[in-house]
């Protein structure tokens, strides 16, 4: 635990002193800002409407923010030869993945945190309550997360840090067309595909307006746990390379 203690700090304290990911978060907290006030307060909609559309395009701080903090993790340590010294250092790979993924979702779940007066907004000129919330809020973090275990897979494989964006960019595009690619076929491989699928059937008809199911919990974190899981066996495949 003390060796993810140390990972888990250096990591969070290389985001909060990193001009990129500062940049990163005020253009997507800007992103978020504009299609709010296009998109989801066009018109005259009850207050669950307008939260409704709220999480709908917050999806892109999650889906975008995802892949844009993990994909230098593993891929910038190869690039600047110092994961060298995580691997000659006493630590599990797996202790690295985990450290560096709590770091990452750590920043993620602030840069959430500063778009809630977005939905205070909407409560107190509406009538919305915390629960719903606070379960659209816990989806973008699930999303999130599970799209940080993709990138940081992705981040895994390659050397280059533009190789590592394509594959995680690439991996959270198929699954977010699983859904439309299921639409196509036949039972019971659609419905196998839309089970699957990142977004429309886990995060749109559930955590979006404000439905918390059991399953769209465990689906995010069963789709976080595989990819840590692919992740560290990658990073032990790559240390006897």
């Amino acid at each position: 635990m003390r060796a993810i203690s140390i990972i888990y700090r250096r990591e969070l304290g290389g985001y909060l002193r990193s001009p990129f990911a500062w940049v990163i978060a005020a253009v997507l907290l800007l992103l978020q800002g504009i299609l709010f006030q296009a998109h989801a307060m066009a018109g005259e909609q009850l207050s669950a409407g307008v939260l409704e559309r709220f999480m709908y395009v917050s999806c892109a701080v999650p889906l975008f923010g995802g892949i844009l903090l993990s994909f230098r993790l593993i891929a910038e340590e190869r690039q600047m030869h110092s994961i060298v010294l995580l691997s000659t250092s006493p630590v599990r790979d797996s202790h690295i993945i985990i450290a560096k993924f709590f770091a990452a979702l750590t920043f993620l779940a602030v840069l959430l945190l500063f778009s809630l007066y977005m939905p205070l907004l909407i409560k107190v000129n509406g009538k919305i309550t915390w629960a719903q919330v606070g379960v659209g809020y816990l989806g973008l973090l699930l999303l999130g997360s599970a799209v940080l275990a993709i990138g940081l897979f992705g981040s895994s494989l390659a050397r280059s840090q533009i190789v590592a964006v394509l594959v995680g960019a690439g991996i959270v595009t198929i699954m977010l067309c699983l859904f439309i690619l299921a639409k196509r076929l036949d039972s019971p491989v659609r419905e196998v595909l839309q089970e699957l699928d990142l977004w429309w059937i886990h995060f749109q008809q559930g955590f979006m307006r404000g439905v918390l199911n059991l399953k769209d919990v465990i689906y995010y974190i069963a789709v976080t746990y595989f990819f840590l899981l692919l992740a560290v066996k990658t990073l032990e495949a790559k240390r006897w390379q």
